[in-house]
């Protein structure tokens, strides 16, 4: 098992500072529609076997996340400059190239999850999803709630109904984590689960998406730029490790709390998860004929907080590595965040099967996870930049292993789709 470098420990003077801090939002940046969706399919058809990834996630997403804020406090940069003063210049333009094609890709597919995670909430509240345009057939909700989100970005109004949205992700959460408890699981088979790792063709895909889903590679721009909000220099670093190390922890206890109870509800059943409908037997156990609204809000929440906080990652993350103006009302800024936000808009309108859409969404991320982690662990042993607080070998090693593992999950699930396609 790998244990993460530098945990924090806890103290009074710091304990303050470290409440409410960015590592909660990076926690409901990946606690969205991909996790409810990813998660249930794991435990659906896997049931415990697929924690042992989960508990990989968790721990990456420390080290990994701690590593960015890092370069946030003692550099005073964002991860995007950061990559485009200290690359060799041999190294520079195929480097920020990368980056921004990982990136594109990524928000734009994770966008598109999270807005068909959003549609499938308000499908099932309302009670219709297609319109007919003479002879198009198209999803309505996923246009509405891209123009509302494209609104609330262009006149830099979401930061409040971002926390109301992460508010229905949180009360949801709790649903799961407490369904999970009354379930009384197979403690046994939990712990196997969790810590005897089991790898097959059939099930890497969703392993993958797991990790996908949980890392997501911008939200380590987002974090190295927004941490300087809440912490000031590098004399607050015990306390910003104490906050993501806390964030972390309670994402994971959701995200295994949503395995175990798909695994409990459907594992060697023949259900099929299609729809927000199917999802939501989970929670009967705790919310009865509520469950189906519950999950429904949830789906909503999660879909638009992440459709507000995807393209705006983007855009800082790009912006930042080449440079450019970083304002929220600067034409290129918003020029990115709009490419992202309508390219998400499109395929979700078009009619994608809303459950695969969202695990593919999830998968692309974890396919590119490895190219910004290594660009990042490239960063991390820069003493020009980080000086006394560049990796240790111990944090090199392990953070050459979390990239080792990303890699050959990412050849191997991109081998199996390309074999999926031809066969």
């Amino acid at each position: 098992m790998i244990i993460p470098p530098n945990l924090p420990k806890v103290s009074m003077a710091f304990r303050k500072k470290s409440t409410l801090g960015p590592g909660l939002i990076i926690t409901a940046a990946f606690i969205g529609p991909g996790t409810i969706t990813t998660c249930t399919l794991a435990g659906t058809n896997f049931g415990y076997t697929l924690l042992w990834t989960m508990l990989f996630a968790i721990i990456a997403t420390y080290v990994l996340q701690e590593m960015s804020g890092r370069v946030g406090l003692v550099s005073g940069m964002g991860l995007g400059e950061a990559l485009n003063k200290e690359l060799p210049k041999r190294m520079r333009i195929a480097g920020i190239i990368m980056v921004i094609s990982a990136i594109g890709i990524g928000n734009a597919a994770y966008q598109t999850g999270n807005i068909i995670g959003a549609n499938l909430g308000l499908s099932v509240i309302s009670g219709f999803d297609k319109v007919n345009f003479s002879s198009i057939e198209l999803s309505i909700w996923p246009l509405v709630i891209g123009g509302f989100a494209f609104v609330l970005l262009w006149f830099g109004t979401y930061k409040s109904l971002a926390k109301v949205f992460a508010g229905f992700v949180g009360l949801i959460s709790l649903c799961f984590i407490v369904t999970a408890v009354m379930i009384k699981p197979d403690f046994v088979g939990l712990i196997k689960g969790l810590f005897i790792p089991k790898l097959t063709e059939n099930n890497m895909y969703i392993a993958l998406g797991l990790v996908g889903t949980t890392i997501p590679p911008y939200n380590f721009f987002l974090y190295a730029s927004l941490i300087k909000e809440k912490f000031k220099d590098k004399n607050d670093l015990r306390a910003a490790r104490f906050d993501m190390f806390t964030a972390v922890l309670i994402g994971g206890l959701i995200s295994m709390s949503i395995i175990i109870t798909a695994s409990a509800a459907f594992f060697g059943s023949s259900i099929e998860i299609t729809s927000a409908g199917d999802m939501a037997i989970q929670l009967e156990p705790l919310l009865g004929a509520w469950a189906k609204i519950a999950i429904a809000v949830g789906l909503f929440g999660a879909g638009m907080s992440s459709a507000m906080t995807a393209p705006l990652a983007a855009a800082y993350a790009i912006t930042g590595v080449l440079q450019w103006d970083k304002r929220l009302q600067s034409r290129r800024f918003r020029a990115i965040w709009c490419t992202v936000l309508f390219t998400g808009m499109f395929f979700a309108s078009i009619g994608l099967p809303p459950v695969p859409a969202i695990i593919f969404a999830q998968v692309a991320n974890g396919a590119i996870l490895p190219v910004v982690a290594l660009f990042l662990l490239y960063i991390m042993n820069n003493k020009r930049l980080l000086g006394e607080h560049t990796n240790s070998l111990r944090e090199n090693i392990i953070g050459g292993i979390i990239i080792l593992i990303t890699i050959v999950l990412g050849v191997r699930g991109i081998i199996l789709g390309v074999q999926a396609v031809f066969n």
